[in-house]
């Protein structure tokens, strides 16, 4: 078992346009230990987003150092990548990013035909659809379109189909912002739930009724870390 599942060490993000230097991440030193939940939270503009797109290998860091499981992922190729976050990573986004025209069961399915490391069979492939689908104890949903469910419903197979990978680390983006507080309790009841049984999970939230679930609590302003 890897320790430290993310070091980002020096992590700065620097985006320019003809006129304007913007420093939306300045010189950030972070680890993440195997099954720790950490949440991070600060105003609008200070680089939670950019951050969370760093650690899911969606966006290079301009400069600094970034190791998943010790390996180095600072500058790597969009297919190198894509290899890397399809091995080890699963997303949970605030707008479920379900796709209304598949079914439950196509839509938690979509990811593994992304992964080429995974040659599974038909029935692996139902296997673990259906288990990821009974983890969020949505099994019974596997046959209806996504715009069929509550939006709670929809979260929850969001979840699933970032579980079906089996996923060492979830990356979360604000995922009771489209809930209500009752289907966002159990969501982030199911959250802890996956941390509990050893998935790493680091959340970008606002709620701070949410953000204190997590083992550690860590605060952006003006891209730096605070304490």
């Amino acid at each position: 078992m890897v320790e430290h599942r993310i070091q980002l060490s020096g992590i700065s993000k620097i985006f320019e346009t003809k006129d304007v230097e913007t420093h939306a991440l300045k010189s950030i030193d972070l680890t993440i230990k195997d099954a720790e939940y950490i949440s991070i939270s600060g105003p609008s503009g200070c680089g939670k987003s950019t951050l969370l797109s760093i650690l899911g290998l969606l966006d290079n860091p301009t400069s600094g150092e970034y190791l998943i499981d010790g390996q180095d992922v600072s500058q790597l190729s969009l297919t190198e990548s894509a290899r890397v976050r399809n091995e080890k990573i699963g997303f949970i986004f605030q707008s479920f990013n379900l796709i209304d025209e598949l079914t439950v069961y196509d839509n938690i399915a979509l990811p593994l035909s992304y992964n080429d490391n995974l040659e599974l069979t038909a029935q692996q492939i139902k296997e673990r659809v259906m288990g990821s689908l009974e983890k969020v104890e949505m099994a019974h949903r596997a046959s209806h379109n996504p715009n069929k469910l509550s939006g709670g419903q929809q979260q929850r197979i969001a979840i699933a189909r970032a579980l079906v990978a089996n996923p060492a680390i979830l990356l979360i983006d604000e995922p009771t912002g489209n809930l209500d507080s009752k289907n966002g309790d159990l969501v982030m009841n199911l959250l802890s739930d996956l941390n509990q049984k050893g998935t790493t999970l680091c959340m970008v939230t606002h709620d701070p009724r949410y953000a204190d679930r997590a083992n550690r609590q860590l605060h952006l302003l003006d891209g730096e870390l605070v304490q």
